[in-house]
């Protein structure tokens, strides 16, 4: 059997995307992704959310400990058209005000 990386992406997003319970996320998040992986996806999480908040590059790069060179590619990705971090934010501010 080949193995085909796109079909099992879209089989974990809509996995993710159908799991309501918050806790049970977690769950499924901490065995899915090593130590190591959580770590990066959070530091990219961090990066993005303050990107999005107007912080300086360089500010985020000495408190995160990142390459200006993953700063620069999170901030690329904000000024994309229909950015994926754009719109999630934007629903994140809606639903909390």
């Amino acid at each position: 059997m080949n193995f085909d990386c796109e079909s099992e992406w879209s089989e974990i997003t809509e996995t993710l995307a159908s799991i309501t319970d918050k806790d049970f996320m977690k769950d499924l998040m901490l065995v899915l992704l090593t130590a190591g992986e959580r770590e990066e996806l959070a530091k990219r999480w961090a990066l993005v959310k303050q990107l999005y908040a107007g912080r300086p590059q360089r500010a985020i790069a000495n408190d995160l400990g990142l390459s200006l060179c993953k700063i620069t590619r999170g901030s690329k990705e904000l000024k994309r058209e229909n950015s994926a971090f754009v719109r999630i934010f934007r629903m994140k501010e809606e639903r909390s005000g």
